[in-house]
């Protein structure tokens, strides 16, 4: 039996450029913030980011302003059209005004957004238990006279789009999953928040939108992917913290969660950023407007 020769310099190239490949970068590039060096973009008050990933390409969050947001898309040669699939953390306006220039170039791609009835993002049905009915009152005080419909839906914020609800921990891709958590703190009691949850070889990267449970909460959720924290980017929503509650979270960040790098934006405010800088020093990553980051 004759043996076929085969060209085994090629395989070898073809299986390691498959390995490399497997193992490519990921790259974070904020899209939208208040702070920043480059004089191209405008800065304004709200978050987005562009996530590539395992040659995927994914929005999270989309701003304050539509405007703004086309404008600082289209200076870092953003092209929207081609997104695989985008990520609203929750319903706030500086993280979804951008949606509405989206929708226009892009109105098919999927969008996760946290469920939940009052965010207008998808058909969200109202309970009929939700009116509590008291058979006592007459008919011309009762909602609906007394008769709901049995299948009442919320309104929508927008028309178009193909929303995803999300209401638990879900894998979207292979490799990368949404966090979903609720807020327990006095002024967003139970807005629910999507945190974006990539595995890496050096453990997860995340992306946050405002952190409005808690970062702490949201490292927690993570941990049921993977315990090592590599990264961490976005909002951590200590712009009203006190030094003190800032520095004794900076520790527990370090030595309880042991998060290996952070890139805060947004609404982490500036003394958190001071404290954040000289305790992680050189694992302190700068993530204003425009910053193009490449997470190993």
């Amino acid at each position: 039996m004759r043996l076929s020769k085969r060209p085994w310099p090629l395989v070898f190239f073809l299986i390691l450029s498959c390995a490399r490949a497997s193992l490519a970068a990921d790259r974070v590039t904020i899209l939208y913030d208040a702070f920043g060096e480059s004089q191209q973009l405008t800065k304004d008050w709200g978050f987005s980011a562009l996530i590539e990933h395992n040659g995927k390409t994914i929005l999270f969050d989309s701003g304050n302003n539509a405007e703004i947001f086309e404008k600082n898309a289209k200076a870092l040669a953003v092209d929207l059209t081609k997104l695989d699939l985008v990520i609203i953390s929750h319903r706030h306006t500086d993280h979804t005004s951008g949606l509405k220039y989206l929708l226009k170039v892009n109105p098919r791609v999927p969008i996760y957004v946290p469920a939940n009835g009052a965010d207008g993002f998808g058909d969200g049905e109202i309970p009929e238990a939700f009116y509590r009915p008291e058979t006592d009152l007459p008919a011309k005080m009762r909602y609906y006279s007394g008769a709901p419909p049995a299948h009442a839906r919320s309104g929508k914020r927008y028309e178009a789009g193909n929303f995803v609800l999300v209401d638990k921990q879900t894998e979207i891709l292979p490799g990368v999953f949404l966090l979903f958590t609720v807020s327990r703190i006095p002024g967003t009691l139970e807005l629910p928040e999507l945190t974006l949850a990539i595995k890496t070889r050096e453990g997860l990267l995340l992306v946050d939108g405002c952190s409005h449970a808690g970062i702490e909460e949201i490292l927690k959720a993570a941990s049921a992917v993977d315990p090592r924290v590599h990264i961490v980017f976005g909002g951590l929503h200590l712009v009203r913290s006190s030094p003190e509650d800032i520095d004794a979270l900076v520790a527990r960040l370090q030595n309880t969660w042991h998060v290996a790098k952070i890139a805060p934006g947004h609404c982490t405010g500036e003394p958190a950023f001071l404290r954040l800088q000289k305790a992680f020093a050189g694992n302190y990553v700068y993530a204003g407007l425009s910053s193009r980051i490449t997470v190993e």
